[in-house]
């Protein structure tokens, strides 16, 4: 079992999550000052969790799709990733508004503290491991 990290990379959060022994586990999110901060805050979770694979979700079923994937895309050059590392860019759509039917009802769901924008990137890690079965 290989570990993972996945990343639904948001203009002002980054959700997190990980997969432990194939059990995705949202993280705490990163909150966006400026992308510098960011990238880095993101590169440091990705060293410390010793991933081989890397999941970025993209987003594909709106409007301003192509405008958020270059933004992603642009985003991910500044990570410093080690070379060994894998990246696989995966469909988000419609992990945050799944993400929010899973905290209807929780205190959380109210508040822009991130922990939704994990619970999708979570939700882009599980879509991944049921895509590789």
């Amino acid at each position: 079992m290989q570990n993972i990290l996945a990343l639904d990379i948001g203009l002002k959060r980054i959700g997190i999550a990980k997969s432990i022994q194939n059990i995705p586990i949202p993280l705490p999110p990163i909150l966006r000052k400026n992308r510098n901060q960011a990238a880095k805050e993101v590169s440091q979770v990705i060293c410390d969790s010793k991933i081989q694979t890397l999941i970025i979700g993209l987003p594909q079923e709106s409007e301003s799709s192509a405008e958020m994937e270059r933004r992603i895309k642009h985003f991910v050059t500044l990570l410093e990733i080690p070379n060994n590392i894998k990246i696989h860019f995966i469909d988000e759509s419609f992990s945050s508004f799944e993400a929010l039917q899973r905290m209807q009802g929780s205190k959380k769901s109210k508040k822009k503290d991130g922990s939704l924008d994990s619970l999708a990137a979570m939700i882009i890690l599980e879509r991944f491991l049921v895509s590789q079965k």
